[in-house]
């Protein structure tokens, strides 16, 4: 039984990158999961990713790149300020400009890079390396 599919989702990638797997199966399709998957994806995490249906409402293919060394969600999903972006990579990042924070704001899902540049707050939802 699945309560988090956004966790769920983040942890196949994450599990089949660590495995050397070309794919991950992400189950099941939520527009949040899209939106994140999409994210990934323009910042070179994943490759691309397609909807295959099961009967069963579907599930994503996603190809994993070799770039991918940590894909986990944040537990529980913190409220950040758009001034306090910097703390919170210092806590789940490796390095100064290594990875990305992934958080959903008013304006959709952004990384903590391009919420800084809209000085946007918003839910952190998980975070890449």
């Amino acid at each position: 039984m699945q309560h988090d599919t956004l966790s769920d989702a983040l942890s196949s990638i994450n599990n089949a990158a660590r495995n050397g797997k070309e794919y991950a199966v992400v189950s099941p399709t939520t527009n949040l999961v899209q939106n994140v998957l999409l994210k990934l994806q323009e910042e070179g995490y994943i490759g691309v990713f397609e909807l295959v249906e099961d009967g069963k409402g579907g599930k994503f293919k996603v190809e994993v790149e070799t770039t991918v060394n940590q894909c986990q969600p944040v537990k529980p999903n913190f409220y950040v300020k758009s001034n306090e972006y910097t703390d919170w990579a210092k806590r789940y990042l490796p390095a100064r400009n290594f990875g990305k924070l992934i958080v959903t704001t008013p304006q959709g899902v952004l990384t903590h890079d391009e919420a800084v540049e809209q000085n946007v707050g918003g839910k952190l939802l998980g975070y890449v390396y």
